[in-house]
């Protein structure tokens, strides 16, 4: 149930099943092992197993971020609208 906080590539994990949804709205989950499906996404849940990762991005720099500022939810138009409020 832990939230992935960052994008990485695994480089050792035990069962490792990841939950998706929230990036690619499919229930099912996602299987991933160092030699088919490495990568490791910033706002995914582990469902089952364990791993560790290198991490390769955060913040607006990951898939999350880069998805947000795509929708316009970025951290610079937030903090415009702070500024035209004042």
């Amino acid at each position: 149930g832990d939230l992935l906080p960052a994008d990485g590539i695994m480089i050792q994990g035990n069962d490792l099943k990841i939950d998706e949804s929230s990036l690619t709205g499919e229930s099912d989950q996602v299987k991933k092992s160092m030699d088919k499906d490495p990568m490791l996404l910033s706002g995914t849940h582990v469902m089952e197993g364990s791993g560790r990762m290198v991490v390769t991005a955060v913040g607006i720099n990951s898939q999350t971020g880069i998805i947000f500022t795509l929708l316009g939810a970025g951290e610079g138009d937030e903090e415009k609208k702070v500024k035209k409020g004042k």
